[in-house]
């Protein structure tokens, strides 16, 4: 099972799409009943898809080697996810608010629709995304794991780690929350980017320390 709560987020964040769309099919607006399909269509993929990630798709810790021990393990943070999320569930409430119940231009409308299903994707993707990684340290590697259908795994050994580096976005940094990459050296670069997490610059220290 999948840490945190996804079902019940994913029912949250789907039943109001669902909502809209029964609305439009039931009410007695201008707006035509079959516009009001794809909000339900959404809605209902996100409350599914939100189970799936709940009691099916979900991370193992890795296998050990021969006197590797896990020192830390992380998981992203959700606080930006949830608050993009958020706000782009309200653009689209608004979006059809202004539809159904205003008589503004329609380009008002489609604005915040455009605006609200940006937002709101990438926040729920971002949520799931977050749901379902794992990042660990033991004394001999960092390792990032991603479990969705298929297990996706990174990993570099500390040995051959060349660069550390700690960055943010405006969005990241507005929630408290920053990225630290990991990187190897050689022909063929591989980099681990640990994302969204609390306290980067301590846990980009605590990297530095086991090299």
């Amino acid at each position: 099972m999948a840490r945190g709560l996804p079902a019940l987020w994913s029912a949250l964040f789907g039943l109001p799409l669902v909502a809209v769309g029964l609305y439009t099919g039931v009410a007695e607006t201008f707006v035509p009943e079959e516009a009001g399909i794809p909000f339900v269509g959404f809605g209902l993929f996100i409350i599914l898809l939100g189970v799936y990630v709940h009691y099916v798709a979900a991370p193992n810790p890795p296998t050990m080697r021969d006197g590797e021990e896990i020192i830390e393990t992380r998981n992203p943070a959700q606080r930006a996810a949830l608050v993009k999320t958020i706000l782009g569930l309200v653009l689209l409430l608004l979006a059809a608010y202004l539809l159904f119940f205003t008589f503004e231009p329609y380009i008002y409308p489609i604005v915040s629709l455009v605006a609200g299903l940006y937002t709101f994707s990438t926040g729920v993707h971002a949520y799931w995304t977050n749901t379902l990684t794992t990042y660990y340290v033991t004394n001999q590697r960092l390792i990032k794991e991603y479990r969705f259908i298929s297990l996706t795994r990174q990993e570099i050994p500390f040995d051959k780690v060349r660069g550390v580096e700690e960055n943010k976005s405006i969005w990241e940094a507005f929630v408290g929350l920053g990225n630290v990459r990991v990187a190897s050296g050689g022909g063929a670069t591989l980099e681990v980017v640990i994302r969204n997490i609390y306290s980067p610059t301590m846990f980009a220290d605590e990297i530095r320390n086991l090299l």
